[in-house]
């Protein structure tokens, strides 16, 4: 089989990495494309040797976003009827799009709510072939025919059978053996859906800071520029070790979707604070479900302090949360495992889901 995929954020090359090795293993031709000056995924895809096909440019603005989108589309449909692609595997615009222009078929798997991701769901969704979501949001997609299936984006790559923690981590990020420290990470919010979105402000951060360190080493890593009275904080980890960094804290706190739900299944504490809170399905379901994080929306800044207090006295934090863990692990699959049957075996798989949604559970 020809299959394409396409990464639209450095997290879609964690969640695809593993799926691109097993395919390509399995004797499929895999092509990865990827839009210039993403450059957090371009790192991340030469760190994992795999190989890429530049397109279009990124943007930032949400005019030049809709301009550079018509690129890329124009480009991967060209690569697409070059390399007789068959099927396109991602979570972006242009994979939904190209299937409606091209033979090719698409299948986009999304793991946001409809009402966070307006844009995607009005101009991604009806033009894909097949969309798999978590089964935290069956019955919140409008979309119809969609397959659900018992797991999270991260346990792509977090799951145990894809991942073991390299302790080696902790000396290149300046720790002495069992220190104890805090990870702390800050959102760029330049996604077309982070449009007025808030995470922490510099009050926050300090009181935060003031309070961690208390107890334990605060280290920062964030997309953005900070703040100069925190760049002393500032780590630098190579982007394909930072999940291992995540493993050992204490305690993960940031305005990140994506980083406190790996610092989740990864079992590590985690608290955020951004206007997503209570708003993001998967999120909701490892803060009230599993017990593994903790959301509070910006103007709850007091609440957020007071629960990282409470949380850092605790002296079994860590056991506790394994626990926690452990549930999660054996109430969800391993994701990789599942993306690997569902696009071998397709269209099949896709009816075979939708018939009998219990199948899915073969890959826990």
């Amino acid at each position: 089989m020809r299959i394409l995929v396409d990464i639209g954020h450095p997290a879609h090359v964690h969640l695809y990495k593993n799926f691109i090795r097993e395919m390509k293993q399995r004797g499929h031709t895999v092509l990865v494309t990827v839009k210039n000056g993403l450059n957090s995924a371009t790192e991340l895809l030469r760190l994992y040797n795999i190989e890429y096909l530049p397109v279009a440019s990124r943007a930032d603005s949400l005019l030049r976003k809709a301009t550079s989108q018509l690129v890329a589309d124009y480009q991967i449909a060209r690569i697409v009827r070059d390399n007789k692609i068959e099927l396109g595997i991602g979570s972006t615009l242009s994979i939904a799009h190209v299937s409606s222009l091209t033979s090719m078929k698409s299948i986009v798997f999304d793991d946001d709510d409809d009402e966070v991701e307006p844009l995607f769901v009005r101009f991604g969704h009806p033009f894909c072939d097949c969309l798999l979501s978590p089964e935290v949001l069956k019955g919140k997609r409008k979309k119809r025919g969609v397959v659900y299936y018992p797991g999270l984006h991260e346990l792509a790559y977090l799951h145990p059978n894809n991942f073991i923690p390299d302790p080696g981590v902790l000396q290149d990020a300046g720790l002495l053996p069992g220190e104890r420290f805090y990870l702390l990470r800050f959102n760029a919010f330049k996604a077309h859906h982070d449009k007025h979105a808030k995470g922490m402000d510099t009050v926050t951060k300090r009181e935060l800071i003031q309070l961690l360190q208390q107890t334990g080493k605060v280290l920062i890593t964030s997309e953005r520029e900070i703040e100069s009275e925190f760049r002393h904080l500032k780590i630098k980890v190579p982007a394909d070790r930072i999940h291992s960094l995540i493993y050992y804290a204490s305690l993960f706190i940031g305005d990140s979707q994506t980083m406190t739900s790996e610092a989740a299944v990864l079992g590590t504490p985690s608290v955020r604070l951004n206007s997503f809170a209570g708003r993001i399905a998967y999120l909701e379901a490892e803060e009230h479900r599993y017990g593994l994080t903790f959301s509070f929306l910006p103007g709850r800044t007091a609440d957020m302090i007071a629960k990282t207090a409470a949380l850092i006295g605790n002296p079994d934090l860590k056991a506790e949360w394994q626990e926690k863990r452990a549930l999660l692990l054996q109430e969800m699959i391993d994701v990789t495992a599942f993306m690997v049957w569902f696009a071998e075996f397709y269209p099949e798989s896709r009816q075979e889901v939708l018939k009998d949604p219990d199948l899915v559970s073969k890959f826990r």
